[in-house]
């Protein structure tokens, strides 16, 4: 009954914090500076007169107060329809779910490999703490921190694309090659790599520190008088105790990811979701910049509060310590 309770508390949060996006998103957008008429009629607008300008308005749907805009917008939202993209001409849904995969692919190989290999780089790290190689890493970590993604990228472009000649510079695959794995891997190639090496040393760093504190702990002391070699240490005790942290660190992450990928997309003409925010947001598509907000909301907010709930299972004195469990520790020790 208390989980239902947890879980049913949870969703509302969720609903309302998704709510209040969309209310702030429509009402930034609608309010910053621009003509959303030039994205859908192009330089046709130009020649229009006031009173074409107000049918045209009428026609979008943006003549009315913005919050008769914004409850008309729910409306239709409630029962699936999203309106159209000012620029493409079609269906939101339709134009999203054409580019949509792509940023799966390249946002979720970036998301994986970066925290598999900042794991196993950290965990390299604490075994050969003060050691030459986990200085050289750790500085490398600070230094590619601070490195802007798009100045990596086009480093990468000038070398490997321009120079070389060995790998494509923008899109997803080949003109007709959709189908093409090795197409798209070539593709996939120079916008991945950009993406690991800005977000792997950080992690690794962060993931690193964590493993040397836990194994400054006084438990590890007894594990040192029974016997056990730091390696076994790490593995079965401090790697262990540190998965909260880990899996926080993840969740947090999805939006520095997330964010990077966008840019990333947007500097290798990578045909996704990241590409489609610049241009919906450049051309005032309303629509497809509302869905493509909520979208990016919904998925930062969800992977939060599930890492939330995944740490309250590993680790259920976080739930106490937020007064939402009636777990203690002498309850605990007496188990």
């Amino acid at each position: 009954m208390n989980d239902v309770i947890y879980l049913g508390k949870k969703t509302m949060q969720f609903i309302l914090v998704i709510f209040l996006l969309s209310i702030i998103v429509f009402y930034m957008s609608r309010l910053s500076p621009g003509d959303p008429l030039m994205s859908y009629y192009g330089e046709g607008v130009e020649r229009m007169n006031t009173a074409q300008k107000l049918k045209a308005m009428e026609n979008l749907g943006l003549n009315a107060p913005i919050h008769m805009q914004y409850i008309s917008w729910l409306a239709n939202a409630a029962h699936g329809e999203y309106g159209i993209s000012y620029k493409y001409k079609q269906e939101v849904t339709t134009v999203i779910g054409d580019v949509y995969q792509n940023t799966i692919i390249l946002g979720g190989l970036a998301y994986i490999l970066t925290f598999l290999l900042s794991l196993l780089l950290g965990i390299y790290c604490t075994l050969h703490e003060d050691q030459l190689i986990d200085k050289i890493i750790c500085k490398v970590g600070v230094i590619t921190s601070c490195i802007p993604s798009f100045w990596i990228s086009l480093l990468l472009i000038l070398i490997f694309s321009i120079n070389l000649g060995i790998l494509p510079s923008s899109g997803a695959y080949a003109l007709g090659q959709s189908s093409n794995l090795l197409s798209r891997i070539e593709h996939l190639v120079l916008p991945l790599t950009v993406l690991i090496f800005v977000h792997l040393w950080y992690y690794t760093y962060m993931i690193r520190n964590k493993l040397v504190e836990e194994i400054r702990q006084d438990y590890v002391l007894l594990c040192k008088v029974k016997g056990l070699n730091k390696k076994e240490i790490v593995y079965k005790h401090c790697l262990r105790n540190i998965m909260p942290s880990y899996v926080t660190i993840m969740a947090i992450s999805v939006p520095h990811i997330l964010g990077g990928t966008y840019v990333v997309e947007k500097i290798f003409s990578y045909p996704g979701l990241g590409s489609l925010c610049f241009e919906s947001a450049k051309y005032h598509d309303y629509n497809m910049l509302m869905v493509l907000c909520l979208i990016t909301g919904i998925l930062v907010v969800f992977v939060n509060m599930l890492a939330q709930v995944i740490n309250d299972k590993i680790d259920p004195r976080m739930k106490h310590d937020r007064g939402e469990s009636d777990w203690n520790y002498n309850t605990a020790t007496s188990i």
